[in-house]
């Protein structure tokens, strides 16, 4: 009775258990494979790669500023403009330098004017100072044949040291009078310079990137109006660990990556800046940019600089199923499809390295068709 009891019990098991079958399996287990193609999980040798952050800067950029004192009288730019060199950007208020220059001028044209008659009292100087040497001569014949008087030898002696004298004053005046030319030349120079500093122009071909400044306000020396900036020569500046210092070196090539940039670019280093900063224990790298229209100054960049290298296991970038923060790949397991959680490091060349979830020499299904979920059936295409 007992051992009926125990059959019976068990032939109801087997029963439910039928009856409850999942219908989504037993499709599954007659539902038709679906073709695909795979592709393996290889490792590979990448190099390895220290990244730096930074900001593009200009590699030359002119801060214009004011060396008079005065109040803007126009400003013919704006940012964003291009402009070229010697182009005049802003115009000062040129009265009162304009009045100190025609007062030089006016200076100078005294001084040269006296020239002429220093050069006329000299040229009568001399004539006097000939004759005096010519009669001094003859007295001196008629002074040694005793036809002369001591008193008129001393008398052509003395006409001879008036005339010398009066020469040298007429030399000496001539030498004022130039030196006073001279002064009113250099005055008038820099009443020349001093009216120029009134227009302030573009030091080379360029950009303007930062207007300060509008007409009816007063410039102050120093005081920063404009920055212009060398069109297409840029360079990525970016702080790089004390440690490193001895590892990179000018004319290192480098990958860039900037937003701008649909891809990175290829870059040297162009200038260490050796000086460590105590507060971030890092120092500044330049790095030279390639010329682009895109790029501009105050861009966010990253700098990879080769650093040996290193064996990775990478797969196809598209390969990749994103679902929210989650990344998986899809794989064929003995005729099925079986979704895996994977973690990823870098994209390079299209493959993605992977950290966890694949090992070397596994199939991935890719690409991954439309649809496919985990458990279906799949047919490996030769």
């Amino acid at each position: 009775m007992q051992t009926r009891l125990i059959i019976l019990v068990v032939a109801i098991v087997v029963l439910v258990a039928c009856r409850n079958e999942s219908p989504s399996k037993t499709a599954a287990a007659h539902a038709p494979s679906v073709a695909v193609n795979v592709v393996p999980a290889v490792s590979r040798e990448w190099p390895n790669l220290y990244e730096a952050t930074g900001t593009v800067r200009a590699r030359t950029a002119a801060v214009l500023s004011a060396k008079v004192m005065s109040y803007v009288r126009e400003v013919r730019v704006s940012e964003g403009d291009r402009v070229r060199a010697g182009q005049l950007l802003i115009a000062l208020d040129a009265r009162d330098l304009e009045a100190n220059r025609l007062r030089a001028e006016a200076g100078l044209e005294e001084a040269r004017a006296a020239l002429p008659e220093a050069e006329n009292v000299i040229a009568a100087a001399k004539a006097q100072l000939e004759l005096a040497r010519l009669t001094h001569g003859r007295m001196s014949d008629m002074f040694e044949k005793k036809s002369i008087s001591n008193q008129e030898y001393d008398e052509s002696v003395a006409r001879l040291g008036s005339a010398l004298a009066n020469y040298e004053v007429a030399l000496s005046k001539s030498r004022q009078v130039k030196a006073r030319i001279a002064q009113a030349e250099q005055a008038f120079s820099e009443a020349v310079v001093a009216r120029s500093y009134s227009q302030i122009t573009a030091p080379f071909d360029g950009v303007v990137t930062q207007r300060s400044v509008d007409p009816g306000s007063l410039a102050t020396p120093g005081a920063p109006l404009l920055i212009v900036e060398r069109e297409g020569a840029f360079r990525l500046e970016v702080q790089v660990e004390e440690s490193l210092l001895g590892s990179i070196w000018p004319g290192l090539p480098v990958k860039v990556a900037l937003d701008a940039l649909e891809q990175p670019v290829a870059a040297r280093v162009s200038e260490i800046v050796p000086a460590v900063d105590p507060d971030s224990r890092s120092y500044t790298v330049k790095i030279s940019l390639p010329p682009s229209p895109l790029v501009r100054s105050g861009m966010f960049g990253r700098a990879a600089f080769p650093r040996g290298s290193r064996r990775v296991l990478t797969v196809p970038a598209g390969a990749i199923i994103q679902r929210g923060q989650l990344q998986s790949v899809m794989v064929a397991d003995n005729g099925v499809a079986r979704m895996r959680l994977v973690t990823t490091g870098q994209l390079r060349d299209s493959q993605v390295e992977v950290f966890s979830g694949l090992t070397e020499g596994e199939t991935l299904i890719y690409p991954v068709p439309v649809g496919l979920t985990d458990g279906t059936l799949v047919k490996v295409r030769p």
